[in-house]
């Protein structure tokens, strides 16, 4: 039995923190995985694949492998890793399973896994869709405003840095124009640097998203922004904010975008 055809079995590899295993869609730039943590331990699950061999190593890539000894431990008669999954714990807390629409450019697998422990509950198991990125779409809030118009989503702006600085806000709302301040308790902004902090609802405020035609902002309080963004998504600013009480989420207070990326989830 050849590696490729072992690997298509529905599987379980247990990997150390510093082995990573990605899986591609090539055809459709989709990809999910299913991570198992037990201490330090990293599993990720395939899902059996109908496709030929042949359309297999077409719509796969391993991108890297760090322990190919692993492929040694699987048995050949069930196409299974040997592994003792009960141990792994059912619970959100231990595993995930999420699907993006597209690659990130902003986000590597640790950073949407880290995201996706500090999302609410009711976003277990949920696609992320790709709405806007000044990558494809330009610079132009009032796009990003155009591409959310008819949806009713949870939405994750991610933004770069021109220093390499990534961090963002994730609101229970999809972004839109108001005359007022609108959001939930759930809105948080949150900061790589480089490993994530979260700064959540400090009850001082409701301030927690501003939109507005000629900027975007998340939290507020004596006259500062946690995350403000100008129209055109050239420049922008975060403060320590009394919603929030965050730190300042960029390299600096004042920034250039390099990227952005807005995120809906179901």
């Amino acid at each position: 039995m050849t590696q490729m055809e072992k690997m298509r079995g529905l599987y379980s590899a247990r990997l150390s923190l510093d082995t990573v295993l990605l899986i591609f869609r090539t055809s459709s730039t989709a990809y999910k995985a299913n991570l198992f943590r037990e201490d330090r331990a990293l599993s990720y699950r395939l899902d059996r694949r109908e496709e030929d061999e042949d359309e297999f190593d077409e719509d796969f890539h391993i991108v890297e492998m760090a322990d190919m000894e692993l492929v040694g431990s699987l048995d050949s008669s069930t196409c299974s890793w040997d592994s003792d999954e009960s141990s792994l714990g059912r619970s959100r807390a231990a595993s995930f399973e999420i699907t993006l629409t597209d690659q990130s450019r902003l986000l590597c697998i640790d950073h949407i896994e880290e995201i996706y422990r500090e999302l609410p509950v009711v976003l277990t198991d949920c696609t992320w869709s790709l709405v806007y990125s000044t990558y494809s779409h330009g610079s132009s809030l009032g796009t990003l405003y155009r591409k959310m118009a008819k949806m009713d989503c949870c939405t994750l702006v991610v933004i770069r840095d021109s220093h390499g600085q990534v961090f963002g806000a994730f609101s229970m709302s999809p972004l839109r124009v108001s005359s007022a301040t609108y959001g939930t308790g759930q809105s948080f902004l949150f900061s790589f640097t480089p490993c994530l902090q979260v700064y959540r609802w400090t009850l001082a405020n409701s301030y927690f998203i501003s939109g507005k035609k000629e900027f975007l902002a998340f939290g507020g309080g004596g006259g500062r922004f946690g995350l403000w963004l100008c129209g055109g998504l050239i420049r922008g600013r975060s403060q320590r904010c009394e919603t929030f009480d965050n730190d300042v989420l960029s390299s600096a207070e004042d920034f250039f975008i390099d990227e952005l990326e807005v995120w809906a989830l179901p």
